[in-house]
């Protein structure tokens, strides 16, 4: 760390990048975080919290450097104000905290350093041509090695989206061009992107496979138009077989950007390339993205990754745990109520449900094997307070099954048995165990008076109706959905 210090005739120049407080913005960023992840919740900090580092700006103020623009736009939203209040408070220089995505940040540094550079006499060189990483034998292209089919868990929830993308990287005919896989962030979409891309290496390995992310499919083009090198970037482009592009939702409002885009999805599928596309929410829902670009996006096939239902989470924690115990030299396995603990009342994607399972193996040790599901919730404490802030209760879930279901609230309460309205009722006791710390008998009180075993009875028809009844099965997870929402 280099530390710039003021001359003793009261030199008031610009500090250079390095200029920074003696109190160490780390230090102060370390305060504001811990504070921070008890008010967000475990979920939402590690999500777009975490990944996220302070580091000098041009000016000498602090910058909150975020992996990806879309977790600088949520931390904008949700958490930029009160992070500011925060540092205002632990930092007594009283400086402004910005925040920026990576690459904001390093076009921000690299132009600073440009700007205070002399000027040099001779002319300019021309620019470099953009280079995009494709897929070959000797290059990964930003491909994580781990995402791949055989590490992919296909369950309820997202099996026709794994079939999908077995057919799209067999390079089978009568192809959907192009596919757009969307769903919410933490259930599979990058992992399949991902998957795609190593098999589709593998089967052909003279093809020529491109991997973008929304961000740097806008950065590099942006670059591009800078250098006056767009004419390389389009034939990198468009000179793909097989084009993958991940969270394409980011272009929303990037005018040239979606006209570039435009241009690219129609050259290549008029040449009979592959396009997959991921985004968080199906093209119709992409209101900031140019019409005629959702119509293409729509053209093809659109698949949705959807909640995971029990038994897929089951299978994810089992994969996990085969995984962390191949790489830790351990075989070690939860007990079975430990195992459906973590499964039913860890909340949020797939994605947090993994981090659930590294904590307790990492903090358990050698007695993950023996540990009882008291301790076990003891150690997932953090993990679990997300359901805890949504303050889900007996009465929201009572009212969102009877809209769900076109009864009225009272029905649910009422002595009617027949199948129209006993079914829903199981289903709402069912979600009441699931999202409530209320007990048996508590949510029979909560039910017109039942009796525990009622709701007992209940909590075990829905399970074997789940995996025996697709309608049910569809129902809860709907349900289930709309409770995130509460």
């Amino acid at each position: 760390m280099v530390w710039v210090k003021a001359n003793d005739r009261g030199d008031k120049r610009m500090p250079s990048m390095t200029s920074w407080s003696p109190i160490l913005p780390e230090t102060v960023w370390s305060k504001v975080a811990t504070i921070l992840r008890k008010e967000l919740g475990e979920g939402p900090f590690n999500s777009y919290v975490a990944p996220s580092s302070v580091r000098p700006g041009p000016y000498g103020d602090p910058v909150l450097v975020t992996p990806t623009a879309y977790a600088r736009d949520w931390i904008s939203r949700n958490a930029a104000r009160r992070a500011q209040e925060l540092w205002t408070q632990h930092d007594p220089d009283s400086r402004v905290l910005e925040i920026k995505s990576r690459i904001e940040y390093e076009d921000q540094t690299r132009g600073g350093e440009m700007a205070s550079a002399p000027v040099a006499a001779e002319a300019v060189a021309p620019a470099a041509p953009v280079v995009l990483e494709a897929v070959t034998p000797n290059r990964i292209g930003g491909l994580q090695e781990r995402l791949t089919f055989d590490s992919f868990v296909a369950g309820r929830g997202n099996e026709f989206a794994f079939q999908m993308s077995r057919q799209v990287a067999s390079w089978a005919d009568g192809h959907f061009n192009p596919v757009f896989f969307h769903g919410p962030y933490g259930y599979g979409k990058t992992h399949l992107l991902n998957a795609i891309g190593w098999e589709a290496q593998t089967r052909r390995p003279d093809a020529k496979i491109v991997y973008l992310t929304a961000e740097k499919f806008t950065s590099t083009f942006v670059k591009a138009l800078m250098d006056k090198s767009t004419a390389a970037f389009k034939d990198e482009v468009r000179g793909a077989d097989l084009l993958l592009i991940d969270d394409v939702h980011f272009i929303g409002g990037k005018t040239s950007s979606q006209e570039e885009l435009f241009h690219t999805l129609t050259s290549l599928i008029e040449n009979n390339r592959r396009v997959v596309f991921t985004a968080d929410r199906p093209p119709s829902q992409l209101t900031e993205i140019e019409a005629r670009l959702r119509s293409h996006l729509s053209s093809g096939l659109v698949c949705a990754l959807d909640v995971a239902d029990q038994s897929l989470r089951m299978g994810i924690i089992e994969r996990k745990l085969e995984q962390l115990s191949q790489r830790l030299g351990t075989a070690q396995n939860p007990r079975s109520d430990v195992l459906h603990f973590l499964a039913e009342r860890v909340p949020g994607s797939i994605r947090e449900l993994e981090g659930a399972v590294n904590t307790l193996v990492a903090s358990a040790g050698p007695r993950l094997g023996s540990l009882t599901l008291e301790e076990a919730m003891a150690l997932l404490q953090p993990n679990l307070k997300v359901a805890v802030e949504r303050r889900v209760t007996v009465d929201e879930i009572q009212k969102l099954v009877s809209e769900h279901f076109g009864l009225k609230q009272a029905d649910l309460l009422s002595e009617r048995r027949t199948r129209s309205v006993a079914r829903p009722r199981q289903v709402a006791m069912w979600l009441c165990k699931q999202h409530t710390t209320r007990s048996y008998p508590d949510i029979g009180r909560r039910f017109g008076g039942r009796d525990h075993t009622t709701v007992l009875h209940a909590v075990k028809k829905v399970e074997e109706l789940l995996q025996a009844d697709d309608q049910i099965a569809r129902d809860v997870e709907a349900l289930t959905r709309k409770l995130r929402n509460v």
